[in-house]
């Protein structure tokens, strides 16, 4: 696939971007190639090779939920500097 400087100019339109005339050729020139190996891949067969989301076989480490000892609400509101009955009081800061 080609790419041409109106593909990179659109594009650094989109992203707010502001190139010279020799950045949008030198653009358009490395995307194409780029663009070319992702081509390249289209030659494969993949054929029997199953989807995987990951290229490493790894496996879920989160922990096991444990049901743990915690404080009470008004235990953790006790030292706070102000506070109704269920939360924290803080200073409004967005207006």
């Amino acid at each position: 696939m080609s790419v041409t400087r109106d593909d990179v100019r659109h594009v650094a339109q989109l992203a707010r971007l502001d190139f010279s005339e020799e950045e949008e050729a030198r653009m358009a020139e490395e995307l194409s190639e780029i663009l070319g190996y992702v081509e390249k891949l289209d030659e494969l067969d993949t054929a029997g090779v199953p989807p995987m989301s990951h290229v490493l076989d790894v496996t879920n480490v989160f922990r096991s939920d444990e049901i743990e000892e915690r404080i009470d609400r008004g235990q953790a509101l006790e030292p706070a500097p102000d506070a109704d009955n269920e939360h924290f009081l803080v200073p409004q800061v967005v207006e």
